[in-house]
């Protein structure tokens, strides 16, 4: 998702002009808006889908640290052993 310097940093004044515009391109373009002031960016702007996507890659990687973490460390537990805990065969 590599970011279109001349399509998605767009000044905050034409947010407040054109904002179903701006929206739409976010969400047809599948990639965040920068959003200046005075030349500075100021935030970012996605769809919603974009954005639980990308939370949800977020905490699936954090969940892939946490159990590698865990290996490292010695907690681990046999499928066996899982298996009991939980009632399954």
């Amino acid at each position: 998702m590599a970011i279109r310097f001349s399509e998605d940093i767009v000044p905050l004044t034409d947010l407040k002009v054109h904002p179903g515009r701006i929206v739409r391109h976010a969400a047809e373009a599948r990639r965040p808006v920068l959003l200046t002031s005075r030349g500075r960016g100021v935030a970012v702007m996605q769809s919603v889908a974009d954005y639980e996507q990308a939370e949800e890659e977020r905490t699936f990687m954090r969940a892939v640290v946490a159990g590698l973490a865990d290996l490292e460390s010695g907690r681990e537990v046999s499928l066996a052993d899982a298996k009991a805990r939980f009632g399954l065969k």
